[in-house]
């Protein structure tokens, strides 16, 4: 017969008592909900695992939604060593400002700068330029890329930024005599356009915020705190009538383009050799198209047109010795004919009456040649700007007429209200005696020569030595005349 167990004696409260548990107990008890609890931090972890990938994934899609979205490029690839042909220091600013023009004609993404040469000579020696990507040292560059390369960074980078990036420096000596760029996002201070170009500055703001200059007469509040002196793009939000803050968002500097296919100014890229073009693309797929320029290419002529379809395309363009001294100085390169390294190799001026073309020039030539060549996967917005941005004219602010009428009848009025002044009428100036030049007697001549061919002048005046001179001085003292009856 089964024995029933104790019932649990009652307590002093009058609630029964737990019977005492084993320490074999407790510990299964505190390993079960140790695993127990280690099962739910991996669940946690998993999800938020899963969580983090799918939302990676969706930022990826957006990223490269907006990439599909992104109008095609056009990128170009000089030479530094072309100012080393220069003669003068003016003359090296003048030609970094010729090719600053072409890119900007011409709708241009992108400007590298490369080092053709690839030894240091006793000209054009190599300066340090910026940290490797490894962080193990610094980067060289010869003295006229670098140049080239700064001169295209300060023209792009509009004028009230540029005391923020460019301090006085020798290369930039002559920048301020170069024609400027003026592009769209150069923008004056009256300009309604809603993106701007800004640098952020140093001014205490709210937290997660910051103030950034954009041109305008107070600095604007963006929506992300940054470190002080970063160059952003700006979309300017409607001022509200109540606020007295201007506000922004920080965008991407592809936006602008984008959205209103206005152009935005040009990237530059330094590269230490032909190769380095190629291999540090800054677009992830790299360029679909690549164009080399040469004499011994292709007419350029005889392209069909609209055949170079492209998202984003490279054109190369040689220097002094041409493509085939940069691949001959490159040791990364194993091929020996330059065509071989491009998609296309055009010649892009048949029958030239020059025997060379300064790349400057070829610069202009190509770009203009090859407009109804290509085809541009993605094309630019077309969208009327036109009230939004800075006119043609030199100051960007259109005066109305009835403003210029205004200002005629004022004028007009002043000069009405002035009292005329009484003019005197001077006396004739006296006119100036004629000059008489004085002849030197010539030693070697014969004074019965001298005597016949004196003129009527001389005969006025009597000439006498020096010692009947000073003999004669008492004379005058007494206002003896005579001499001159």
């Amino acid at each position: 017969m089964k024995t029933m167990p104790a019932a649990p004696a009652p307590s002093s409260n009058g609630r029964p008592t737990e019977p005492h548990k084993s320490w074999k107990k407790v510990n299964e008890e505190r390993k079960a909900l140790k695993r127990q609890r280690k099962q739910d931090k991996l669940l946690k972890e998993l999800q938020l695992a899963k969580e983090a990938e799918s939302q990676a994934e969706q930022v990826a899609n957006e990223v490269q939604a907006k990439e599909q979205a992104n109008p095609s490029t056009l990128s170009i690839a000089v030479p530094g060593s072309i100012l080393e042909n220069a003669q003068s220091n003016e003359l090296r600013a003048y030609v970094a400002g010729q090719i600053a023009r072409a890119a900007c004609i011409f709708r241009v993404n992108e400007v590298i700068v490369f080092d053709d040469v690839g030894i240091a000579t006793a000209r054009e020696t190599k300066r340090s330029y910026e940290a490797d990507a490894e962080g193990s040292g610094t980067g060289t560059v010869r003295s006229s890329s670098l140049q080239l390369a700064r001169i295209l960074q300060y023209l792009e980078c509009p004028q009230y930024l540029r005391k923020y990036f460019f301090p006085l420096h020798k290369d930039l000596k002559y920048s301020g005599l170069l024609n400027p760029l003026d592009t769209p996002h150069h923008l004056r201070q009256q300009s309604k356009f809603r993106y701007r170009e800004g640098v952020i500055c140093d001014k205490k703001a709210k937290e997660g915020h910051s103030y950034a200059n954009v041109g305008l007469l107070n600095d604007v509040l963006v929506d992300k705190a940054i470190e002080p002196g970063v160059r952003v793009t700006v979309k300017m939000e409607h001022q509200s009538e109540n606020c007295r803050k201007q506000r922004g968002t920080l965008v991407s500097p592809d936006e602008p383009r984008r959205e209103t296919g206005v152009y935005w100014g040009y990237q530059v890229r330094i590269a230490h050799s032909l190769s380095e073009i190629f291999t540090k693309s800054p677009y992830a797929s790299g360029y679909d198209v690549t164009l080399g320029t040469s004499d011994r290419g292709t007419n350029v002529h005889e392209v069909p047109n609209r055949s170079y379809s492209f998202k984003h395309m490279l054109i190369v363009f040689g220097g002094l010795q041409g493509l085939e001294s940069a691949l001959a100085n490159d040791e990364k390169l194993t091929v020996d004919d330059p065509e071989l390294l491009f998609d296309h190799y055009v010649n892009v001026l048949p029958r030239q009456g020059s025997r060379t073309i300064r790349t400057e020039e070829a610069l202009l030539i190509a770009l203009a040649a090859l407009q109804e060549k290509l085809q541009p996967q993605v094309a630019d917005v077309e969208a009327d700007l036109s009230d939004l941005l800075p006119k043609s004219e030199d100051t960007g602010i259109s005066v109305r007429r009835d403003v210029l009428v205004s200002k005629k009848q004022k004028k007009r009025k002043h000069v009405e209200d002035t009292p005329e002044e009484t003019v005197v009428d001077e006396p004739p100036s006296p006119k100036p005696l004629p000059k008489v030049t004085r002849l030197k007697a010539n030693p070697f001549a014969n004074s019965s020569d001298a005597l016949a061919k004196s003129t009527s002048a001389e005969d006025d005046f009597e000439v006498v030595s020096s010692t009947t001179v000073s003999g004669t001085s008492h004379s005058c003292a007494d206002n003896d005349l005579s001499r001159f009856d």
